[in-house]
């Protein structure tokens, strides 16, 4: 994906405001040996390119002053509290040959058809959305794709089951959990009433009837 900005002369709080002003974002490159530049952005442009889940996981190509795009990964975006708004933006310049760290996000196919979710009616729950990786530049996956269709009921999907693309590792530790089936909580409930239902001390009659004489 392609980013375009050009290099920005005036900085501080007050340049950056009357930059947002004009439509513009703020922003830096720094990494590799290179000086750190500041930069601005077309705002509507980087919005919409925000929204987008690759902008944030894929090696980009920034191209600075219409000069030669150099690859660059998107490390920090501060948005205004309320209003549909960039402050600000970072991001990092990347070398061919150094492997980087990058959260990606995990999709999750096939849930409906396992059987945990389709012969035990259990819900799935997603422990976590994103996974750090370790790859070169080139081998960085826009995503990280987890099939459930085999999941069983009370199961659970662990960091150990990825299937990772070649070249490309995990930070997390192998028993950690990433999805979990287990039975939904009302279905817990119901079976544990009709037992202590059917438990339940049985009132004799006639001990009652006879207390009741004692009384009087």
């Amino acid at each position: 994906m392609k980013v375009v900005a050009t290099t920005r002369s005036t900085q501080g709080t007050s340049a950056s405001r009357r930059l947002r002003l004009t439509g513009k974002v703020p922003g830096i490159v720094y990494g590799s040996t290179e000086t750190p530049v500041s930069i601005e952005l077309d705002h509507n442009t980087l919005f919409h390119a925000l929204r987008k889940e690759a902008f944030h996981s894929s090696i980009l190509d920034l191209e600075l002053d219409g000069g030669k795009a150099s690859s660059v990964l998107l490390r920090d975006v501060q948005m205004h509290p309320f209003k549909q708004q960039v402050l600000h933006i970072d991001f990092q310049r990347v070398a061919a040959n150094t492997k980087i760290h990058v959260r990606v996000p995990i999709h999750f196919i096939n849930a409906e058809t396992s059987p945990a979710v389709k012969m035990s009616a259990n819900v799935i729950s997603h422990v976590m959305n994103d996974i750090e990786v370790i790859c070169l530049p080139k081998d960085l996956p826009e995503f990280i794709e987890i099939d459930l269709g085999e999941l069983e009921a009370q199961g659970a999907i662990h960091v150990s089951d990825l299937k990772l693309p070649e070249g490309v590792s995990v930070t997390p530790q192998a028993e950690e959990v990433i999805a979990t089936a287990t039975m939904p909580q009302e279905m817990v409930e119901e079976p544990v009433a009709a037992v202590e239902a059917a438990v339940a001390p049985v009132v004799d009659d006639k001990a009652e009837k006879s207390d009741k004489g004692d009384k009087k």
